[in-house]
């Protein structure tokens, strides 16, 4: 069954604990520049979203790598690059609408989430649960849930003020 990564931006508290997990786990130091999520800050607004790549059915990475360096891995449900034959040219970088591509300056190769092989370490890090990774089709009902307790809320408060 595949299964999707999911962000819930609201729970998000910009702790930045993915991004360090993420760059142990696959460069073993603790470096977020070379990590595979990111997290966007608006202080402003008090929002912090944690940027991924969204694994595209139709990614315009793959669409744009002349040397065929990326695939989609059905199995796992995610896309994947061959270094093999990344000749290092970054068009998938400049392709991905996400920022989902990056580069790892010092290995000096593309670089995106590869989902750790199916057991994602910044989820299993994530304690506020800003990032799960749960079976594709689940999380419309998960969404419909939470919308469902949100209305719910807001009704009962509609109802105690009159």
């Amino acid at each position: 069954m595949e299964k999707i990564l999911v962000i819930d931006h609201e729970k998000c508290t910009g702790c930045r604990l993915c991004e360090m997990v993420c760059s142990v786990k696959h460069t073993g130091m603790s470096n977020p520049s070379r990590s595979r999520i990111h997290i966007v800050k608006w202080p402003l607004e008090g929002f912090e979203l944690p940027m991924v790549c969204q694994q595209c059915e139709e990614a315009p990475c793959i669409a744009v790598c002349p040397k065929d360096a990326l695939s989609r891995d059905v199995a796992l449900g995610r896309v994947v690059v061959d270094y093999n034959l990344c000749i290092g040219c970054k068009m998938c970088v400049m392709a991905c609408p996400f920022g989902g591509m990056g580069i790892d300056t010092v290995a000096r190769q593309v670089i995106k989430c590869d989902l750790c092989d199916g057991e994602p370490a910044c989820v299993r890090f994530c304690d506020p649960d800003a990032l799960q990774f749960v079976p594709a089709n689940t999380v419309s009902l998960v969404k419909k849930r939470d919308a469902g307790l949100k209305l719910s809320e807001v009704m009962r408060r509609a109802i105690s003020s009159q």
